[in-house]
């Protein structure tokens, strides 16, 4: 059940509560620090994976969720993006548990679910940073308890969006510059072509 999120002025810190013996008891037992990294992944690029491979050095268990996201008309199927995403971030686990899952909720209620401590967010651009300081200024009405963490994208992949992948790719470009050989040969099977046509 989501608590109720207390009235404060403006400016005014966020109280330290207490920690039930109940709850430290239960902490005790399960000290895996869990992070969420929620998107649409249509498909999964360079970008996305450089976040995922940095998320790894800072969680026990990374959820990598998928978002069903119908209204941005997505060119992959929420089985095969979910499927993509899964093969390409195992082989960044670094030893730790590594999960692709469907979500079609509210971002927080999706947290809540996975047991997730900390949201992780990409951020390329300014116009990024302004839409997600909104969606955290909200998702910490709903929970408090549940940080973000934002990863700034690597200089090399700050232009990279999924959206342009798919474009470069429906108009014969280079678009294995921009994602993972396997998700490029998908790309190349959705728009009927060859490698090098």
């Amino acid at each position: 059940m989501t608590r109720r999120p207390e009235r404060r002025a403006a400016g005014e810190p966020r109280p330290v509560r207490e920690v039930s013996a109940r709850r430290g008891a239960a902490a005790g037992r399960n000290l895996k620090r869990i992070g969420l990294y929620p998107g649409t992944f249509d498909p999964i690029t360079n970008g996305h994976l450089d976040i995922v491979g940095r998320a790894v050095k800072l969680v026990d268990k990374l959820i990598i969720g998928v978002a069903v996201n119908d209204g941005k008309g997505p060119l992959f199927s929420l089985e095969e993006r979910t499927e993509m995403v899964l093969a390409e971030a195992r082989k960044l686990a670094r030893g730790i548990e590594i999960e692709a899952r469907p979500f079609d909720t509210l971002l927080m209620h999706f947290a809540e679910e996975c047991g997730a401590q900390i949201i992780i967010r990409g951020l390329r651009a300014v116009s990024d940073f302004e839409y997600e300081f909104q969606m955290v200024a909200m998702n910490q009405q709903m929970n408090d308890e549940i940080e973000t963490v934002f990863l700034m994208a690597d200089p090399h992949h700050q232009a990279v969006s999924s959206r342009l992948v798919k474009e470069i790719a429906r108009l014969g470009g280079s678009a294995d510059l921009f994602v993972p050989e396997a998700v490029h040969q998908r790309l190349l099977a959705k728009f009927g072509m060859k490698k090098g046509k």
